[in-house]
């Protein structure tokens, strides 16, 4: 008797550690998830002026510059300030980059492995700083739950690169579930080492219904102690751009 009572609580048992969790059923698909970061951050043009500090130990550095974007092959930018830097330009055109140096007026190309260095010392890259590639288009992602990040809820997604040799070939973020923005983010080598976690706040909204954060923090996980702020004072989407910066011209004007 006390067989044939146990067996229809056991057939209940193994089902509900078969089923999937009730709210499985109700997870965006990863595709569309990223359709909707892309249209956020991705833009035609753009131009922003921001500032960037650099803390690393005991020391800590600032910068102002103003950028320009043009849809995801090109991009230029200039630093303001401070005064030792100001003038320096960079400037992306495809898959090509120079960087103008006028305290010695040099223009150097910026390819293969310097492309991921740091730039003016900071935990951003070149590469981090002037691309702006869809990553629907670089990544294949799965939806792997959800998660809560500033109080607010979010979707946890894990992101393989289509090409192992992109900088970050794995990405972890964890994406706004109202807002579309990845909130936090890992972002690995090939090997499965972390490399940088880099987190987007202050999140505002722009003509258009484009929200972009207005603040990021970028940590080196190889550089102990450094953290790199980026705070955008101004940005504006959709605007005409002159097309003198996209060239070697503005890059070297003097």
């Amino acid at each position: 008797m006390r067989a044939v009572l146990l067996a229809p609580l056991l057939a209940l048992l193994a089902s509900l550690w078969a089923a999937p969790p009730a709210r499985a059923a109700g997870l965006p698909t990863a595709e569309a998830i990223l359709s909707k970061i892309d249209a956020n951050l991705v833009y035609e043009t753009r131009t922003a002026t921001m500032t960037m500090t650099v803390e690393s130990g005991k020391r800590t550095r600032s910068y102002s510059m103003v950028s320009y974007g043009r849809g995801e092959s090109d991009s230029a930018m200039e630093y303001l300030s401070p005064a030792r830097d100001k003038g320096t330009r960079m400037l992306k055109l495809g898959e090509e980059m120079w960087t103008y140096l006028p305290s010695i007026d040099r223009t150097q190309k910026i390819s293969g492995h310097m492309l991921r260095q740091g730039m003016m010392g900071s935990d951003v890259s070149y590469e981090d700083m002037l691309s702006a590639s869809a990553l629907r288009e670089r990544y294949d992602a799965k939806v792997t739950g959800e998660d809560v990040v500033d109080g607010r809820p979010v979707w946890k997604l894990e992101m393989t690169a289509r090409d192992p040799s992109l900088t970050y070939p794995k990405r972890v973020s964890w994406i706004d579930q109202e807002l579309y923005i990845p909130l936090k983010q890992e972002l690995y080598a090939l090997s499965g080492m972390l490399l940088k976690t880099w987190t987007m706040s202050e999140i505002r909204e722009y003509p258009g219904g484009r929200r972009f954060p207005a603040r990021m923090e970028i940590a080196d996980a190889l550089k102990k102690g450094s953290r790199t702020v980026i705070v955008f004072t101004e940005l504006k989407f959709g605007v005409d751009l002159v097309e003198e910066v996209f060239s070697m011209r503005w890059l070297e004007r003097k």
